[in-house]
């Protein structure tokens, strides 16, 4: 257990220096040596982190030539893609996160129109209640958290549980990401009519409607994000 402890400390620092581009794509690692030293470490421990990072696909080993930082479209893992694309405002990784929403969400909204139970929809009408609460309370904490609250519950109600699943690594940085732009009064005004708009089409059992109004929720988020958020930011 100890060993194992170790070789995570490597695992960290590594992933910690290239997060912080401090090891860049191309960039060859330090040598076992080099790397013994710093985290007072085996070389045994250093190659089993190195290879715990090339699992990730974040590291690749070349025979005779040493070990090298990936780019980042070429990893496997979505944890570690996700750490890297939260790790600071990077525009492009904002506007992709919700490309990638706008994927599980639209369809998600659908199937709920289709197969949510009354209770369910009760439940995200609650959330949206919460949601006007937190605005008219000036509580991010609380607006951040129905806000969540909404889109998982829809996630729920589509009874569709590989959508959970597969959703479930992105909550975190969507947590985030969400205190980041919902900072702005203005972005949780659009939020919560964009929200009506979407449990409205939900409790019709309108699958289009609910496709077309979370597509239009996905819409409005970006174009919050690029005129409130990373405009501001330049």
């Amino acid at each position: 257990m100890a060993r194992r402890s170790r070789v995570d400390e490597v695992v960290d620092g590594l992933f910690d220096d290239i997060i912080a581009q401090q090891l860049t794509a191309e960039q060859a690692l330090p040598s076992e040596a080099e790397l013994g030293e710093r985290f007072d470490v085996s070389r045994v421990t250093v190659r089993e982190a190195i290879k715990t990072l090339q699992a990730r696909g974040v590291v690749r080993v070349e025979s005779g030539r040493g070990s090298f930082v990936q780019p980042l479209a070429r990893w496997t893992s979505l944890s570690a893609v996700l750490a890297a694309t939260s790790a600071g405002a990077d525009a492009s990784a904002a506007e992709q996160l919700i490309e990638l929403r706008r994927i599980f969400e639209t369809g998600a909204a659908a199937l709920a129109a289709e197969r949510a139970q009354d209770t369910e929809v009760d439940a995200i009408e609650a959330d949206l209640a919460s949601m006007r609460e937190a605005h008219r309370a000036d509580d991010l904490d609380a607006f951040v958290a129905a806000d969540l609250s909404f889109h998982d519950r829809i996630l729920s109600a589509s009874r569709n549980p590989f959508l959970r699943v597969m959703f479930a690594p992105l909550t975190e940085v969507l947590s985030e990401r969400r205190a980041q732009t919902s900072r702005v009064r203005v972005i949780q005004e659009h939020a919560i009519a964009e929200h009506e708009r979407v449990l409205e089409a939900i409790r019709s059992g309108d699958a289009d409607a609910a496709r077309r109004a979370m597509d239009g929720h996905m819409q409005q988020t970006l174009d919050d994000l690029r005129q409130h958020v990373l405009r501001a930011g330049d």
